[in-house]
């Protein structure tokens, strides 16, 4: 196994790799940066929806969560194009009516979106669906890294599970599948939080060549005084 040391926004992340001399494999799985819960149980006035109650969770960039049945809708039958529709109504009112703070970058003290769920927040063998909804309205592929950590900080934090304790989760787009654990307790800032592990596929979809030329002047780099 390969440890791939990455510079994320929100700090180092490791992620290990397996190989077998020969070529890379999976299970791929990281650890996060320091994950917490922000808020829990909140109440929010959605426009269109009336008032729902969300948890916010940090896990390298903050969501909101919540169960699609609280607006109305079911995270594994209805249309996508519902789902993003409303999870992005709450995001913004969110962002309206709560302010963020990070404990090291307030850089990072915005919300990303919003994930939609099935609501089976207890701990169980059997795979809970969400949708994440982010950004400019795009739709996470998957289970969705950040995403998974900070519902397994939430899910920590309310004891719902417990150190080493693994769920799956599934994508109510694709059906892919991470799982996830708290693997260790730590404090970040003023929050109890937790280190989390998030496991799943991982493939080549492209790579790219740099070319150094020995008359290039900068090919070593340079420094900033």
């Amino acid at each position: 196994e390969t440890a791939v040391r990455l510079r994320c926004p929100c700090g180092p992340v490791t992620a290990f790799v397996p190989w077998d001399g020969r070529r890379s494999g999976n299970p791929v799985r990281f650890h996060s940066v320091p994950a917490f819960a922000a808020a829990t149980d909140l109440a929010i006035d959605v426009p269109g929806h009336g008032e729902v109650v969300v948890d916010i969770g940090y896990g390298g960039t903050f969501y909101a969560f919540l169960s699609a049945e609280q607006l109305g809708l079911d995270v594994c039958s209805s249309k996508t194009r519902d789902l993003v529709s409303a999870a992005s109504a709450v995001t913004e009112a969110v962002k309206k009516q709560f302010k963020l703070h990070h404990p090291e970058s307030e850089d990072l003290a915005f919300l990303y979106g919003t994930i939609l769920t099935d609501g089976k927040d207890a701990f169980s063998e059997e795979p809970t669906t969400n949708i994440c909804v982010f950004a400019d309205e795009q739709v996470d592929r998957s289970p969705t890294g950040s995403g998974v950590t900070a519902r397994i900080a939430l899910q920590y934090h309310k004891g719902l599970i417990q150190l080493e304790q693994t769920r799956t989760f599934r994508s109510s787009t694709t059906g892919s599948l991470f799982t996830g654990k708290a693997v260790k307790a730590t404090k970040f800032g003023s929050y109890n939080a937790v280190i989390v592990e998030v496991s799943g596929e991982a493939f080549y979809t492209g790579s790219a060549t740099f070319t150094v030329e020995e008359e290039d002047p900068l090919k070593h780099g340079f420094f900033f005084k």
